[in-house]
């Protein structure tokens, strides 16, 4: 593997030892067992659940990718050294991620702890989360630096890009790195939420993802997956076995962009008739109209209209117009002139103009 830059080459190879030699020191296999009763014995659809969970905790409070990750591992280490009952499964998780979210974000960025047993409707009181901690902080012996799958995958994805700089450029279509890698993230947390995964290091799942992607893009990906098997000294069937386990959890999943997409709708170009108005979605339909009680209110009603239609022959961006639509924020005003279909003149109503039927006054008995 030959890099572009002698020191970037030094520097990424330095940091992919002490990566490989810290995962050898804390790694161990969590091999959970089909439970013989179900009240006692954690499942490894219960184990899957629980990291399911995380994740939308996770993209609710838009914390970094690393900090999940992290959380996963410490969970993943609890389970292999206690044995615990389903019933402290989300207790013992929220800890795992508090415990992750104090140690790799940001001061400012670190929720209080009420805010997060809030949002995430863990169940569990402020007071028993910081208990589960102490006894997850003790049992792994208050080491929480450990090497994660996304570690490695951010140094393979470097590497790559080192060495194939120009040519994965053109094959990444479009993609700067960062939304690749971004991509690549997406992919491995979905892994990690399947149980079959959990016998297999983070480096070398890290590598079986990259080298499914680089299948893609690179003729040549064959000698740069040689080239990181023997910086790790990873066996060939090691990860011939770990592919197809990747490529088997990643055939369910859909990869996408984390959320920065921006979504344009384009107006129809001819206004639904009445017949039509059935098939639409419902945001398609105007707001009800309001019946005017007061001829004032119609005459204001008349003037904020054309006041509006002032402002809508100005300039507006493309972007916002549909958004407006998209969500259905138009004005109300505008909402019940459609659908009353008064006119200029008298302010009658014209039949067959609108499927709301005219209002009828109240009859007495």
């Amino acid at each position: 593997m030959k890099f572009t830059q002698p020191l970037e080459s030094r520097k990424l190879s330095s940091l992919l030892e002490k990566a490989v030699s810290r995962e050898a020191k804390l790694w161990k296999g969590y091999v959970p067992k089909k439970p013989t009763n179900q009240d006692t014995d954690i499942s490894p659809e219960k184990r899957d659940e629980a990291v399911r969970w995380l994740r939308d905790v996770h993209s609710q409070l838009k914390l970094y990718p690393e900090t999940l990750c992290l959380a996963i591992g410490i969970l993943d280490r609890f389970l292999s050294a206690i044995k615990a009952r389903p019933k402290y499964l989300r207790c013992i998780a929220i800890s795992c991620f508090f415990l992750a979210v104090k140690t790799s974000e940001e001061d400012e960025r670190i929720p209080s702890l009420r805010e997060l047993v809030s949002s995430s409707k863990c169940g569990c009181s402020p007071s028993e989360i910081l208990r589960m901690e102490r006894i997850v902080l003790d049992k792994l012996n208050w080491d929480l630096h450990s090497t994660t799958a996304l570690d490695f995958l951010y140094i393979f994805h470097a590497m790559v890009l080192s060495c194939k700089s120009g040519r994965l450029n053109v094959a990444l279509s479009g993609l700067n790195p960062s939304q690749h890698v971004a991509l690549l993230t997406q992919q491995l947390f979905h892994c990690l939420t399947h149980n079959a995964l959990l016998q297999v290091r983070g480096s070398l799942l890290s590598l079986g993802l990259i080298t499914l992607e680089l299948e893609k893009l690179c003729p040549d990906w064959l000698a740069l997956t040689v080239d990181l098997l023997h910086m790790l000294q990873i066996d060939s069937s090691q990860l011939i076995g770990c592919r197809e386990l990747v490529a088997r959890c990643l055939s369910t999943h859909t990869a996408s962009l984390p959320p920065n997409t921006v979504y344009i709708c384009h107006p129809l170009l001819n206004a639904p008739g009445p017949r039509d108005r059935g098939l639409l979605p419902a945001w398609h339909v105007s707001p009800a109209p309001t019946a005017p009680s007061d001829p004032n209110t119609t005459h204001n009603r008349s003037s904020k209209s054309s006041a509006k239609r002032k402002v809508e022959h100005m300039e507006v961006d493309e972007y916002f117009d549909g958004i407006k639509r998209l969500y259905n924020e138009e004005s109300p005003q505008e909402g019940a002139l459609m659908c009353t279909g008064q006119t200029a003149g008298g302010g009658k109503q014209n039949a067959g103009s609108s499927p709301c039927p005219p209002l009828q006054p109240a009859r007495e008995t």
